[in-house]
């Protein structure tokens, strides 16, 4: 079923509400109240939409890594499915690491909104599944979930905030990656 023009509208402009509460005061910035208020619509709208703090962050998150998802999924390689697995390891990573670098402040936002239910947002459960597997195919002996999560734990927001250098604006990127290949022993 398509989604109702206003629908769309309310949808878009309570994310481009949530991105600018962000990018002006972080996390702590944002809250129902302040959404529904900055994107002109009724608090009643966001709640509707997207349940909680939480809900908005994940559906935020979610919109930001889409591309990614569907270049994991159907697109080419390496990334997509016909690469040898540590190409596609060391472009998930290349890509996933570039889109914490550009929204570090989401994912710490995430982060905090999250905690107890972390492991059920549907962005992490991707990226989990899609590591898992990964490293389930390079490395049938070793605890491919295990690997994922703890990959996954470097992907901290203010982690990525405090390695992301002006100098050196991929450095959190690249030490991911040799993380990962040390870790699996390549």
């Amino acid at each position: 079923m398509a989604e109702r023009a206003d629908a769309a509208r309310n949808r878009r402009v309570v994310l481009d509400a949530t991105e600018r509460l962000l990018a002006e005061g972080g996390g702590d910035h944002v809250s129902l109240d302040r959404v529904a208020a900055l994107a002109g619509v009724g608090k009643g709208t966001v709640f509707r939409r997207f349940g909680s703090r939480a809900g908005l962050l994940q559906a935020l998150l979610e919109e930001r890594s889409r591309e990614l998802r569907r270049a994991v999924t159907e697109g080419p390689p390496p990334l997509g499915p016909g690469a040898p697995v540590r190409e596609r390891l060391l472009a998930f990573l290349d890509g996933l690491s570039a889109i914490a670098e550009r929204n570090a402040v989401l994912f710490a936002a995430h982060e905090q909104a999250c905690a107890e239910d972390k492991f059920a947002d549907p962005s992490y459960r991707f990226w989990h599944a899609h590591l898992a597997g990964l490293i389930a195919a390079e490395r049938p002996d070793a605890d491919a979930d295990f690997l994922a999560h703890a990959l996954l734990a470097t992907f901290d927001g203010d982690l990525v905030r405090h390695l992301t250098r002006p100098d050196d604006p991929r450095h959190f990127t690249h030490s991911v990656q040799r993380l990962a290949l040390a870790v699996l022993g390549l």
